[in-house]
């Protein structure tokens, strides 16, 4: 049997070529870093305007439109209403667009009441006729 002498030399591992690898690797890295050009796209931010921006002029103009298919549903800026609403729809819209005229899309079959109302109704909140244009829904 072979017996170990305790208290003797231990084997240790020399470290400097392992250190001297890595800084010859991070002055590589640091050196190629800084010839490599980074491509992209060059964005074009807009201008801080603090001041407040007026609507588009074409925003002024756009119809106050309600839509009437054939089972005598009147739709508004894409939204189901009731005949009852549509007095204050008109007189809130054209206190917001006083250039906006009011279009009465009506299907081939709707209720021909419903249309004339709507239209008494913006001849009430104020409208002229030359305002307020009926046309035959597609």
């Amino acid at each position: 049997m072979r017996k170990f002498a305790k208290g003797g030399e231990e084997a240790e591992v020399n470290m400097t070529p392992m250190l001297d690898i890595v800084f010859i690797m991070l002055i590589f890295f640091i050196v190629t870093a800084s010839f490599v050009k980074e491509s992209g796209i060059e964005i074009n931010k807009p201008e801080d305007n603090q001041t407040e921006n007026p609507p588009p002029p074409d925003e002024e103009k756009r119809a106050i439109a309600f839509v009437i298919d054939n089972n005598n549903r009147i739709t508004h800026d894409f939204r189901t209403i009731d005949i009852s609403a549509v007095p204050s729809i008109i007189k809130k819209e054209s206190v917001e667009r006083p250039e906006a005229p009011v279009v009465i899309q009506a299907a081939e079959g709707a209720y021909t009441g419903n249309v004339i109302r709507i239209y008494d109704d913006a001849l009430a909140v104020g409208l002229p006729a030359s305002k307020i244009v009926v046309t035959p829904k597609k």
